[in-house]
């Protein structure tokens, strides 16, 4: 009742300040009281709101008055041209993979997954359990709570075969996500002004981290299966790069999972070169008809620094990932991390550790990929359907995408605008691009939001695609 008085009041004023020329004075309290009945509190929690809303100004001692409308003076910004010089690189917009879409659209664009496909009821009892102990008011370590960095070193050493040396805890740097890992890594081992060699597509954080670190960016092309290792060697040799970003297993964008013959070959490669190979393994959990196999467990000199975030598998809102990485190397980026951020939230790394270490962490990933599996077929099938002139080159075993070629001659943007105020958002291929696109691409998600509407949405792109080329 109190807010209903309260609602009325305010309504009330508006009109009232409507009519009444700038500065003048509101009833006071008391008139109010006895005009709408309603007690002190209630009028005061009216006048509140349209002070809040910039209609009244109170003068304790003298009362409350109709502000007066104040033109806004124009700032002129002009002189940080000058103090800030040329931009370093690029100036960068919001991703569309981060653009937060209206309830009513058909989300095919993002890079994160549904809440649908988190666990949700481990993160919430891990998120109580940590703000309940220690970890609520104490500070880890800079490179992480022991624990945690004992969890990703197993985790990693799962995977290594027969004389391969396990990693150590002590290897291990725990970050606020991935990409800091992949700043701090390009920083520590790249250096501005250096080569840096990276699939192309690839994964558009990567080229803005790449960027930002003022590092210089070689494409090397890269598809379903991968980079061809031959292309690889030429470009050690011929740019002298000491460094490989990659992903060798659900690759974003392209799902592409290299074979066990490929990823032994650009591991020698590296090896040949004295270089290293930073392994993003970021979609870890996210296997649906293979499991992936990190390179970086087959080497123990050094060469591969691997990389592995809980920010997508657990919630986006623990954002811990951790960076695995031997000798000075694993120094460097250390100290590039201290420097950045210091160290991650104890309640982030105590919750991070709760959910992955839980039996039915393990339940929840089953359960995963079978729910995986059914929205990309799903989404596979709409296409074949809908729009057979979407090309599919492979369907990917693993990750959250798929990678799909229009027709040469299609004019990109325009297709995304048109899908878009059709009420279906997607996200344009060539932003995956650390150059310039070799064709027309949509990477289409599909752990999004609502999969009952992918069908819908791939049906409204075919017939947008099927405009356009008939005009």
């Amino acid at each position: 009742m109190a807010n209903d008085s309260s609602a009325k009041i305010t309504e009330g004023l508006r009109e009232w300040i409507a009519a009444a020329p700038a500065g003048a004075k509101l009833p006071s309290t008391r008139a109010l009281v006895s005009q709408y009945g309603a007690s002190p509190v209630t009028v005061q929690k009216a006048l509140r709101t349209l002070a809040g809303q910039g209609m009244v100004e109170s003068r304790p001692g003298v009362g409350t008055f109709v502000r007066a409308v104040r033109v806004a003076r124009p700032n002129d910004y002009g002189w940080q041209t000058a103090a800030l010089g040329a931009p370093q690189q690029r100036t960068f917009g919001l991703h569309t993979a981060l653009r937060s879409p209206p309830n009513d659209m058909i989300a095919l664009h993002s890079g994160y997954p549904d809440r649908e496909l988190l666990p949700e009821r481990l993160v919430r009892a891990a998120l109580n359990r940590a703000a309940r102990g220690e970890a609520a008011v104490s500070r880890p370590p800079a490179a992480g709570m022991p624990e945690l960095q004992s969890w990703f070193a197993a985790e990693l050493g799962s995977h290594a075969p027969a004389g391969i040396a396990p990693p150590a805890p002590s290897d291990v740097v725990i970050l606020p996500g991935s990409q800091s890992g992949l700043s701090s890594a390009f920083r520590s081992l790249v250096g501005a002004g250096r080569p840096l060699l990276i699939e192309s597509p690839t994964y558009w954080g990567a080229i803005r981290a790449a960027e930002q670190a003022g590092v210089e960016v070689v494409p090397l092309p890269s598809g379903v299966e991968g980079p061809d290792p031959r292309e690889l060697a030429r470009a050690f040799e011929r740019t002298g790069a000491r460094v490989l970003y990659a992903q060798p297993n659900f690759a974003n964008p392209t799902g592409a999972r290299w074979s066990l013959d490929l990823a032994d070959q650009v591991l020698a490669t590296v090896r040949r070169y004295g270089a290293f190979l930073v392994e993003d393994d970021w979609a870890h959990d996210f296997g649906i008809d293979a499991d992936p196999t990190p390179l970086a467990a087959r080497d123990d000199g050094g060469h591969v620094v691997y990389l592995r975030s809980l920010t997508k598998s657990v919630s986006p809102a623990v954002r811990v990932a951790g960076i695995v990485a031997r000798g000075p190397a694993r120094e460097r980026i250390l100290a590039d991390v201290q420097s950045e951020s210091m160290y991650v939230s104890a309640v982030l790394q105590a919750a991070a550790l709760d959910v992955v270490t839980q039996p039915a962490w393990r339940t929840h990933l089953r359960g995963l990929r079978h729910q995986l599996a059914a929205r990309r077929d799903l989404l596979v099938g709409a296409l074949r359907e809908h729009a057979p002139t979407a090309y599919l080159e492979s369907v990917p075993r693993g990750g959250l995408n798929l990678w799909v070629r229009l027709p040469d001659t299609t004019d990109l943007p325009r297709v995304v605008r048109e899908c878009e105020e059709a009420g279906v958002l997607l996200a344009p291929g060539g932003e995956w691009f650390p150059a310039e696109p070799t064709a027309p691409y949509l990477r289409l998600n599909y752990a999004g939001p609502n999969p009952g509407a992918f069908p819908e949405g791939i049906r409204l792109l075919g017939r947008v695609l099927e405009y356009l080329a008939e005009g």
